[in-house]
């Protein structure tokens, strides 16, 4: 029983135990609803708004409602490993992980995202707005109505550190049509 000091004195008060089965399969059903949405979203390339970051944060939702889901129903769990069909499912999912995981040599995905945004971030200011189809002095203009002065040569990481913003806002500001 835990116990609350209230105004001095100490008070009993009873916290209700919720149980793992009441949290487990809606966590797990509510999550994997939220993970399909937003990943057919990201298939048909929908990246509005914060779909992308929901997609990544809520897996570790998921994760742990999956995780939660299995320790509730560990016997129908068990029972079913020992089936034929459930070392087949199994099977086939490790093989695809470890498919997924081998280098292909290819880079895309989010591969190929990361490696542009990094040389986009690298690159100088002038070359910046020559992908942003603004002229140098007028991202220069953007950048000082900000707040952060800046001149041709330095990149968006430069201007990041020297400023203490992140990076994506000073793309955002290149890349912002105003």
């Amino acid at each position: 029983m835990e116990t609350a000091a209230v105004a001095g004195r100490s008070a009993s008060r009873t916290f209700p135990k919720i149980p793992l089965r009441a949290w487990a399969t809606p966590l797990t059903i509510g999550a994997f609803l939220l993970m399909a949405a937003t990943g057919v979203l990201m298939f048909f390339g929908v990246r509005t708004g914060l779909v992308s970051e929901v997609h990544e944060w809520f897996s570790w939702l998921f994760l742990a409602g999956a995780v939660a889901h299995l320790v509730v129903n560990y016997r129908p769990l068990i029972l079913h490993l020992k089936s034929r069909w459930g070392r087949v499912g199994i099977a086939a999912a490790a093989v695809l992980l470890v498919a997924a995981v081998l280098p292909t040599g290819i880079q895309s995905g989010h591969q190929l995202h990361h490696a542009v945004e990094q040389a986009v971030v690298d690159a100088p200011l002038s070359t910046l707005a020559s992908l942003a189809h603004v002229a140098p002095q007028d991202l220069e203009n953007r950048l000082k109505a900000r707040g952060i002065a800046a001149n041709p040569q330095q990149s968006a990481r430069d201007l990041a550190e020297r400023n203490g913003v992140d990076e994506r806002e000073v793309l955002a500001i290149a890349f912002r049509n105003e």
